[in-house]
């Protein structure tokens, strides 16, 4: 309270946040001063205060006009907190399907099964994240009681490895998708992927390129096995995370790979993928050698400068967008010398990328899809091929 009150002294502003903070960690000192004070609020006071469990708190902001909303009974029942739950009910605080799958999603069963007493609406979400987190009663209790469900229910169960409530969706009738088999495979679960396989669970590649994303080669080699197919995914997501033995084991199986997985390897600095990948005839582009620069010195600029590389130029230029919402954009044509600055514009969803010499020599160019960037200008940098920065351009 004491730094609260000197900082507002000697001028420092203050907004909604100094509530909402207050009334998380249960400060009604703190609270009441800033309101007194003239300090606004919002909703987030009361769902703050709810979430975790201060009814002092949120029954002071409500007698003194705090404006709440759905978030606060959700809050509450989220972590348990029903007195939180039933004071806001009690006064007409509005509540929506979030409440009931927020206390499934933590096994709260007092507060799902008050809420639906009360007519809480629900949706598929309940039954979702009972099972994600393997809250077998509120998974139970939800399905005896008319809750939806769909693929998710057995997806969430099979993602965490909850065998006992995919096993209770499946004998209940609960439909499956292949997100069954690849969210068990993307975590390893091995146990949940042979039983929906063992009852009829489809899959398709997703199911080995999680699987070696995430280094489960037990799931990858049961995967393949029982003849579940798979693509070049399934070897630059290895590469991507440097999980060489699943790379070693897709390739040594005869499974397709194309310049990702280089690119993938060098992107996360992961030189022993590259190496294998290229000594064993794995294609590469100069996106590759642009990864590697972008990186530093890992390593990386030894295997790119060591053999023939796409961009047969020392120098390459990378455009990267200020607040990385977007991939690779427009680099300049024209010279870039050491220290330039330029501002490049981005002229549409959709554009073209080139690697230039430093005497602005194209040496390679490629096209790739665009997200939509939040902004129409980027900064570039050149590196050399040792991950120096050469040249800089800022927004």
């Amino acid at each position: 309270m004491d730094c609260l009150r000197y900082a507002r002294d000697n001028g420092c502003p203050w907004d909604e946040d100094t509530c909402s903070f207050a009334a998380s960690n249960g400060h009604i000192d703190c609270l009441r001063y800033a309101r007194d004070n003239g300090c606004p609020w919002d909703e987030w006071t009361c769902a703050s205060a709810a979430k975790n469990g201060h009814m002092d708190c949120l029954r002071y902001a409500r007698d003194n006009g705090c404006p709440w909303g759905e978030k606060t009974c959700a809050s509450a029942a989220k972590n348990g907190h029903m007195d939180c739950l039933r004071y806001a009910r009690d006064n007409g605080c509005p509540w929506d399907e979030n409440t009931c799958s927020f206390a499934a999603s933590n096994g709260h069963m007092d507060c799902l099964r008050y809420a639906r007493d009360n007519g809480c609406p629900w949706d598929e979400m309940t039954c979702a994240k009972a099972a994600k987190n393997g809250h077998m009663d509120c998974l139970r209790y939800a399905r005896d009681n008319g809750f939806p469900w769909n693929e998710w229910t057995c997806s969430s169960a099979a993602s965490n490895g909850h065998i006992d409530c995919l096993r209770y969706a499946r004998d209940n009738g609960c439909p499956w998708d292949e997100d069954t088999c690849s969210l068990a495979a993307s975590n390893g679960h091995i146990d949940c992927l042979r039983y929906a396989r063992d009852n009829g669970c489809p899959w398709d590649e997703d199911t080995c390129s999680l699987a070696a994303s995430n280094g489960h080669v037990d799931c990858l080699r049961y995967a393949r096995d029982n003849g579940c197919p798979w693509d070049k995914w399934t070897c630059s997501s290895a590469a991507k995370n440097g999980n060489m033995d699943c790379l070693q084991y897709a390739r040594d199986n005869g499974c397709p790979w194309d310049e990702d997985t280089c690119s993938f390897a060098a992107s996360n600095g992961h030189i022993d993928c590259l190496r294998y990948a290229r000594d064993n005839g794995c294609p590469w582009d100069e996106e590759t050698c642009a990864k590697a620069a972008k990186n530093g010195p890992h390593g990386l600029s030894t295997v790119c400068t060591g053999q023939r590389l796409p961009v047969g130029r020392k120098y390459v230029c990378q455009c990267r967008e200020e607040r990385q919402h977007g991939l690779f954009t427009v680099c300049t044509g024209q010279r870039l010398p050491v220290g330039a600055k330029r501002r490049v514009p981005v002229p549409r969803r959709t554009a073209t990328w080139t690697v230039y010499g430093m005497h602005g020599t194209t040496a390679a160019r490629g096209t790739r899809i665009r997200v939509p960037l939040p902004h129409r200008t980027v900064t570039w940098t050149v590196y050399d091929m040792h991950g120096t920065t050469a040249a800089r351009g800022t927004k």
